[in-house]
């Protein structure tokens, strides 16, 4: 019999996403000790390559959410821009990734929204947003026998990390249903209209579900679809018919990287662009790349669970089922616009001040919604690279790249 998988949450355990893990990322900004360690000393030295000589180093999980990066790689999009690049670097949980973006083992990497604000006020490293990856793409799954939310009472359900949409649209679902949101690890009584909250790396879902250590996770695709394909779990409701073409993953860059080479960042940025253009043309060879039969191996996602994602010819099924909720919205299950509207950047940050997030969050309560919008997020490169593509209605955007958020729980 299989062993199920571990739920990491034990203070001395340092498998998978841990408390332990984002302790230590949160530590690097409460000691001040990030940005003295990574510009102490020569400062030529430390910045490695300069100009665009520098290559581009990127760090993913394997999840749809990496995408446009992937594509921009394996299309040589990047050397169409005169860069130079190194083989993706692909990381297990989100703690691992912000460690190696940190230390300088990857420079261009796609993370959670709600993370970077983590990163930037919570670790005090200086890094920005330069465009969003993709918009929607990602669901509550549950076990077969769970029939709606208010199943999920007594019971425990996964997230990826404690700063993510994913967190809160669920917190967000539970609460509209009754149910209260608690953190009481892998021990703990859970009460009938209690949930538990536990973090688990995305990789490890589908196998605790499996084995019933957990009711549900919510995390990105495409495990969502490998739980429907592998009759493991089933689909409750997806993010995006929650807030429509919300952001979950964006393009993180060092502000070092921004600053010292603009062009670099620039061409970084233009590759990706276009690399969600062709996306979202090409969705079933865009399944077929990311696909573990193909020969960059980028991920260990199989053709039919990736199309199961990418391609959407299913998704009326969700509609008649009444999964979806608001079929006037007119989503695809993952899709891909680059733009980070300063919309959705307020009310992120206004969500997240809302929601249970476990950490130091002194810092998150002091952040003015506004002020984040403008000073975490960078976009003029990708305003540059839409220009380059056609504008924003190549990706049918508004000209004004303005926009009103919609949430329906």
């Amino acid at each position: 019999m299989t062993k199920p998988p571990h739920i990491c949450l034990a203070s001395d355990c340092d498998c998978g996403m841990t408390r332990r893990d984002f302790l230590r990322v949160s530590a690097l900004g409460t000691a001040s000790v990030a940005a003295p360690l990574l510009f102490a000393g020569d400062a030529t030295a430390q910045q490695g390559p300069k100009g665009d000589d520098q290559p581009v180093k990127i760090g993913y999980l394997p999840i749809t959410d990496a995408t446009p990066l992937l594509v921009a790689h394996g299309r040589k999009l990047f050397e169409a821009e005169g860069l130079h690049t190194e083989t993706p670097r692909l990381f297990r949980s989100w703690a691992q990734i912000i460690e190696a973006f940190v230390s300088g083992q990857v420079n261009v990497i796609h993370l959670l929204s709600p993370a970077t604000m983590s990163v930037r006020y919570g670790a005090k490293f200086p890094a920005k947003v330069v465009a969003w990856n993709h918009v929607n793409g990602s669901a509550l799954t549950v076990a077969k026998d769970i029939n709606s939310v208010a199943d999920l009472g007594g019971k425990t359900v996964a997230i990826p990390f404690w700063y993510s949409i994913h967190n809160v649209l669920l917190q967000q679902i539970l609460t509209k249903n009754g149910l209260t949101v608690v953190s009481k690890g892998r021990e703990g009584n859970i009460g009938a209209r209690e949930v538990n909250l536990v973090v688990l790396a995305p990789a490890e879902m589908v196998s605790a579900l499996a084995s019933k250590s957990i009711a549900g996770f919510i995390v990105a695709e495409p495990f969502n679809a490998l739980a429907e394909t592998t009759g493991v779990g089933k689909v409750l409701r997806f993010s995006g018919d929650v807030w429509k073409n919300h952001a979950c993953c964006v393009t993180f860059l060092s502000e070092r990287d921004i600053t010292t080479r603009p062009e670099w960042a620039q061409r970084v940025t233009n590759a990706i662009v276009k690399a969600q253009l062709w996306t979202r043309s090409n969705q079933l060879d865009t399944a077929r790349l990311l696909s573990n039969g193909d020969s960059h191996k980028y991920t260990p996602h199989t053709l039919q669970v990736l199309s199961k994602v990418l391609t959407v010819t299913d998704y009326a099924d969700y509609e008649k089922s009444g999964i979806i909720a608001h079929k006037d919205w007119n989503q695809r299950r993952i899709d891909f616009q680059p733009y980070p509207f300063a919309s959705y950047t307020e009310q992120m940050v206004r969500s997240l001040q809302k929601v249970r997030v476990e950490g130091d969050t002194s810092f998150l309560q002091k952040l003015d919604p506004a002020f984040v919008a403008k000073d975490l997020v960078d976009d003029r490169f990708v305003r540059k690279a839409l220009a380059a593509v056609g504008g924003p209605q190549a990706f049918g955007l508004p000209a004004n790249l303005l926009r009103t958020e919609t949430l329906a729980i």
